[in-house]
């Protein structure tokens, strides 16, 4: 007997361990947490897409429901969302590295244009699917921005030591200004950043906002997993 391997990790769908993830300090120097960023990117703007034309077919069918052209919008929808749900399959497997098995097709019991429309109406895929468009657009914002912000400030504030001079040379601050204020009392405060000290102590602040991000990133993205795996096979 022959034993086989699956292409993917146990963690992230597959039946058998694959390729080890990266540790916690290689993580950010390694190409899985970026693919893992990649998706939620690009989640944001086919969130969008797949809201509107959820919502926009959703009721344009229950306006049209009076009359028979409701149906075939209704079929419409589910259609559409099985569509998205091919396109979350693919960018889960290629970006994720998550295996997600393929439906099966629409079964008709009659044929037929209204043996069509009846057939997608009774879709379970397709209206699962179409809400996943829905319910994933506020998530998918939140994933967008969390880790964009925390790995946009963290090699930002990583990489202060080497920009770090040009507020004494080209302003009259000697170093970075944190804070600036005058009390109601009169009392004036300010704060500069210049000794090696605080200079590496931002330094170190960016690179924990760094390491922090792919394992924010995976747990971000592990929601995503589960939701595909739910609504989009």
């Amino acid at each position: 007997m022959t034993s086989q391997t699956h292409p993917y990790p146990a963690q992230y769908g597959g039946r058998t361990e694959g390729p080890a993830r990266p540790g916690f300090w290689r993580a950010p120097f390694t190409a899985a947490p970026y693919r893992e960023l990649g998706f939620l990117l690009t989640a944001f703007p086919l969130a969008v897409l797949g809201f509107a034309f959820t919502v926009a077919l959703f009721s344009a069918g229950l306006g049209l429901l009076v009359t028979v052209l409701g149906l075939p919008v209704l079929a419409a929808l589910t259609t559409t969302g099985r569509g998205f749900a091919a396109l979350e399959r693919h960018r889960a497997r290629t970006l994720l590295d998550t295996e997600v098995g393929d439906p099966g097709p629409v079964r008709r019991s009659r044929p037929g244009f209204w043996g069509a429309v009846s057939a997608r109406l009774a879709d379970g895929l397709g209206w699962r699917a179409a809400l996943y468009q829905f319910l994933m657009l506020p998530w998918s914002i939140l994933a967008f921005v969390l880790p964009v912000v925390t790995l946009t400030v963290g090699w930002v504030l990583a990489a202060f030591p080497t920009y770090q001079w040009v507020f004494a040379r080209y302003t009259d601050w000697p170093g970075y200004q944190l804070y600036d204020f005058t009390t109601d009392a009169g009392v004036h405060h300010e704060y500069y950043l210049t000794s090696n000290w605080q200079i590496l102590g931002v330094s170190f602040l960016g690179f924990a906002f760094v390491f922090l991000t792919p394992p924010l990133t995976r747990g971000l993205t592990n929601v995503s997993r589960l939701a595909i795996r739910t609504l989009c096979r």
